[in-house]
């Protein structure tokens, strides 16, 4: 009995459902239907004989197998896409763009546009991924450009803005009275929106407790949609399908954000970029977002 295959299509559309946080986005971004991502994702339950996300009121949450099938696709991505990187550079104009998952959505469409603005006709890949492991990964080579959290590096970059950040729940979500501590869902350690939101409630004097956490963002915003607590996330773009801004905690100040190219990329292609990530955050500190 032949073995089931992971389709690559698939697994590029599960990953932008994980990062777009719904299919709707991942589809917008992906420019294809809702109903091509749909499929993607059945045709990957069909492979492992399990759902790997579920339906959960208006929004979606991945299954435990999910996350663990989220965690090695987005291995799988990697090396697929360094691969082609190496062997078809050669044959073509291709340009990598990396990008931490916070506001990918959001980065990811500017980014190629402002690309493919000044190098008409080139292939356009990309990497999400922790701010550290981007940084390493331009510093190899195998991304050309990235967009991360400065802190959460040990590169600094160069500055290009700051994230805005705000608190999101489910719809009607009520923080417990006090003295009870405010419930948090978070990416796990090391995250520097994580230490973020517990230093901004700490200097405020709001006892808080982080009830849930995940490694990748996809299973924060899952664990938020149940209503067991609120996160801190960026706040560029629409909400997160099932979630809403939440104002009933201390505001929390934008958190710097760095690019970075590799070495030896095309200075115009760069500068491109840089720009477009600034003119992105700029525009979301003049909205007051």
């Amino acid at each position: 009995m032949s073995r089931p295959v992971l389709d690559i299509v698939a697994l590029r559309s599960l990953t932008a459902v994980a990062d777009c946080g719904g299919f709707h986005r991942a589809a917008r971004t992906l420019a294809l239907s809702q109903s091509a991502v749909s499929q993607h994702v059945r045709k990957l339950e069909k492979a492992l004989g399990h759902p790997v996300v579920e339906r959960e009121g208006r929004g979606t949450r991945f299954t435990p197998e999910g996350r663990l099938l989220l965690e090695q696709a987005r291995r799988i991505l990697a090396v697929h896409d360094e691969a082609l990187r190496v062997l078809l550079d050669a044959d073509g104009d291709t340009v990598t763009i990396g990008s931490t998952e916070h506001a990918a959505d959001q980065f990811l469409p500017r980014l190629t546009a402002a690309v493919q603005e000044v190098r008409p006709g080139c292939r356009v890949r990309y990497r999400i991924d922790r701010s550290a492991r981007l940084v390493e990964a331009v510093e190899r080579g195998s991304v050309d450009v990235a967009v991360y959290v400065t802190e959460a590096a040990a590169t600094e970059g160069t500055p290009v803005g700051g994230l805005p950040l705000s608190w999101h729940a489910t719809p009607g979500w009520r923080r417990p009275d006090a003295p009870s501590p405010v419930p948090l869902v978070a990416i796990e350690e090391p995250c520097a929106i994580r230490r973020r939101a517990i230093a901004t409630l700490a200097a405020q004097g709001v006892p808080a407790t982080v009830v849930g956490d995940a490694g990748y963002l996809a299973g924060v915003l899952d664990i938020a949609r149940t209503g067991q607590g609120v996160a801190l996330i960026a706040a560029v773009g629409a909400a997160p399908d099932g979630l809403t801004r939440y104002d009933g905690l201390p505001a929390v100040t934008p958190i710097p954000m760095s690019a970075l190219a590799r070495p030896g990329a095309d200075p115009t292609t760069v500068r491109a970029a840089f720009a477009a990530v600034r003119e992105l955050l700029g525009g979301a500190a003049a909205d007051g977002i």
